[in-house]
């Protein structure tokens, strides 16, 4: 990342990421994808406590672990911004505010769920937090996906799923392998393509 980028970033108090994160228990609704895409559009676009290039590739490391990515990489930027106790409290309020709203949304449903004008308010949230789901998509993938050949990847990673079936371990390790043998390809063009890449990962490791 260049030295201008990391001075563009701001560094929020304890006190303003707790705001946050707290907020953010309250409008993360689409799930994962809608949960990431309002990290990503307040954390880099809004706030810039966090670079993008920093963001994308937490997110593919949660993308990786077992458990959910969302929470994950929440937590990650909690402890980044404010090491131990931020991740802390990231990883909780994630939870906690939107847990009491599923409680409540659950005793309306029971109790009332047999009302025309209740169930239509539940049938009417089904394609609104579809339409955030495919915005957020559109949104990261436009991000994520910087050439030709991700654009490719990730079409035939969508196929493979969608139309074949295929076991979404089985997807991760062929595009792992496609992109490792692309870095190697590409140290072998560049001169001094593999000593940069390693410069890079040391100082983002250092900070």
């Amino acid at each position: 990342m260049p030295p201008s980028a990391d001075r563009a970033l701001r560094h929020p108090s304890f006190a303003a990421a707790f705001r946050f994160w707290l907020k953010l228990g309250f409008i993360s609704f689409g799930g994962p994808t809608g949960q990431i895409a309002i990290m990503h559009a307040e954390l880099i676009e809004k706030k810039r406590w966090i670079s993008e290039e920093r963001f994308l590739h937490a997110m593919n490391y949660c993308m990786l672990l077992p458990g959910p990515e969302a929470q994950q990489l929440a937590i990650y930027v909690g402890w980044l911004l404010h090491r131990t106790w931020g991740g802390i409290v990231a990883g909780a309020l994630f939870v906690l505010p939107s847990m009491f709203i599923l409680w409540l949304l659950s005793v309306v449903y029971m109790v009332w769920g047999n009302l025309g004008w209740i169930a239509a308010i539940f049938d009417g949230l089904k394609p609104a937090v579809l339409a955030i789901v495919l915005a957020a998509v559109i949104r990261i993938g436009s991000r994520a996906l910087k050439n030709e050949i991700m654009w490719s990847l990730a079409a035939v990673a969508f196929a493979a799923i969608f139309f074949l079936g295929t076991p979404f371990p089985l997807i991760i390790a062929a595009a792992g392998s496609v992109g490792f043998r692309r870095g190697q390809i590409t140290a072998r063009q560049i001169p001094g393509a593999e000593k940069s890449r390693r410069k890079i990962a040391r100082r983002q490791r250092d900070r």
